[in-house]
């Protein structure tokens, strides 16, 4: 970094700059043919002002408003908490900005990836059965299920190697000789049992629990069930057990109806059993592990094939933000997203909460009035619902977020809404909604990470790109999820859980296009099933049903 300034600036309008690394107090900087004395030590992803601001004065970083001063604020100044409070611009109505300049796509015309292709035209990166509950009520059912199968079928075991006693007394009661035990094998460790699965075409099977499906709202019951059929119909899932009480509210005829909805063909196997109509709990469990081994048999039938990149539908997302994320990964992971949308392919760029501030800028690349405002009316509705409940969006930045530069809501959002790079707004859903037109689109989840990808996955995404400046091991149970670090010293530290690394557009090594392309590389071997992300490795299959109620 020596033949680097050591600060950013991210739009030419912005008044404050962005260290790029620790600065010392009473060090000079060079801006504009003038030299900035620093008054205090500004961290490495922090911000300082490049003017004097008076109390109530306005920042702005990414060409936007992200906040007003508290109190007067000298040149070089530390902006934090303590003379920062979060102020956005309103929004108004769309002025269509539609002149996207496409990406030159042409390396990747001729590309594909080997994927699971279902009937109904959508291709998966993944081949999955998922085991599930309608109600909380059934977890435990769910955990017995999982006890059963995951091991025995080669998929999990949390052991260094099993010990297949079995085949020794196999043996014994077929007569064998002392001689014939002592050389049969019965140690094995994952990797050996993972080769020798009964069903090498299913990647797994994912056993999801929840909270919901009775006790709530009939609002929070019916969006479980609209989430569970967003996964049954996931191209990344082949089949699915679901498990019902029988009196919750979470009915069967609803998760049947949201499945007809998102899928008029559905013909996956899809076992559905009913506790209370059962003759006990063992014939309960007994059918469920026989109808799960049948469905797995015809799961098993389905192999990789060539799929063009268009049917990639790649979801956004972002967690454990640092002041970096908006300047290195989130624009990296736009391009990306650009690059995608230009083969043809589709985006789904999500967290409502840290759009607050750049409202305009999605309104006016809306395609239509109509997306505009479906956009603006949820915005606004979740914004209402946060403030009745006195959580507005701008509690939004959690300690760890302001602790490395995001002062604001409206500072995290600015750069969080960087992941959707410029293409236009094809569409914009509400949870649960599926994506089903190219392109991006927007869609409404709480900013909560693993609210967050579980709701993408629902709407389709067959892959996610997670970028995080402090580390966090988030992941999907049906979705690979690629982690992307904004810094180097995030990728020195954690790198077990860290696949790209987007820091080195910060040391100055990359440009924010050659290390979207390289993503786009590195996607297309994750989709094809030849590259294992750490998400994937490490069994991160994080699942939390948003409930509409308020969670930032």
């Amino acid at each position: 970094m020596t033949n680097l300034p050591p600060f950013l600036q991210l739009h030419e309008q912005d008044n404050v700059l962005v260290a790029r690394q620790d600065l010392s107090q009473g060090s000079q900087v060079e801006w504009n043919d003038k030299w900035i004395e620093l008054q205090e030590d500004i961290p490495a992803k922090h911000k300082f002002t490049i003017e004097t601001l008076e109390e109530g004065g306005q920042v702005i970083m990414y060409g936007v408003l992200v906040g007003k001063t508290t109190k007067a604020i000298p040149s070089g100044g530390l902006i934090s908490t303590e003379n920062l409070t979060h102020a956005t611009r309103s929004y108004e109505q769309r002025v269509a900005k539609l002149d996207w300049k496409v990406p030159n796509v042409s390396r990747w015309q001729d590309r594909h990836f080997l994927g699971y292709h279902r009937k109904n035209g959508t291709v998966g990166t993944a081949n999955y059965w998922i085991v599930a509950p309608l109600v909380f009520c059934e977890n435990r059912n769910i955990k017995v299920l999982e006890a059963a199968l995951s091991e025995a079928l080669g998929y999990r075991t949390e052991r260094l190697f099993t010990v297949d006693v079995p085949s020794l007394v196999s043996k014994y009661q077929a007569g064998a000789t002392i001689e014939e035990i002592q050389a049969t094998p019965i140690i094995q460790t994952p990797e050996e049992r993972l080769q020798n699965r009964p069903f090498p075409n299913v990647d797994g099977i994912k056993f999801l629990t929840h909270q919901g499906g009775c006790g709530g709202t009939r609002e929070d019951s019916e969006a479980l069930c609209h989430l569970l059929a967003g996964y049954i119909t996931h191209p990344n899932v082949a089949g699915a057990t679901i498990l019902s009480l029988g009196c919750q509210n979470a009915e069967d005829s609803y998760l049947k109806t949201a499945i007809q909805q998102r899928d008029p063909g559905f013909d996956k196997p899809l076992v559905m059993l009913e506790q209370q109509s059962s003759k006990s709990e063992r014939e309960f469990i007994e059918d469920a592990v026989k109808s799960t081994f049948i469905g797995l048999m015809e799961a098993n039938q389905l192999k990789r094939e060539p799929a063009p990149l268009s049917k990639l539908v790649l979801g956004l997302e972002c967690g454990g933000s640092d002041g970096f994320s908006g300047i290195s990964a989130n624009p990296a992971l736009g391009h990306t997203s650009d690059l995608l949308v230009a083969l043809g392919g589709s985006s789904i760029l999500a967290e409502f909460p840290e759009l607050n501030g750049v409202e305009q800028e999605l309104i006016n690349r809306c395609e239509t009035q109509e997306i505009a405002d479906k956009f603006v009316n949820i915005m606004r509705t979740y914004s209402e619902r946060a403030e009745a409940v006195g959580s507005g969006f701008d509690y939004n930045p959690s300690p760890g977020n302001i602790r490395d530069g995001l002062i604001t809501d409206a500072i995290k959002s600015a750069g969080a809404a960087k992941k959707g790079g410029t293409s236009p707004v094809r569409d914009v859903l509400d949870y649960t909604e599926p994506a089903v037109k190219p392109g991006l689109h927007l869609l409404c989840t709480p900013g909560n990470d693993v609210e967050s990808t579980t709701g993408l996955a629902a709407s389709g995404a067959n892959l996610i790109v997670f970028t995080t400046g402090l580390g966090t091991p988030t992941g999907n149970p049906v979705t690979p999820v690629v982690k992307m670090s904004t810094n180097n010293d995030l990728h020195r530290r954690m790198g077990d859980i860290i696949d790209i690394n987007a820091g080195t557009i910060i040391s100055g090594e990359d440009s924010i296009e050659s290390k979207g392309e390289e993503l786009l590389d590195y996607l297309i071997e994750v989709a094809s099933g030849r590259q294992i992300p750490a998400a994937v490795r490490l069994k991160q299959d994080d699942f939390i049903p948003w409930k509409r109620g308020i969670s930032l």
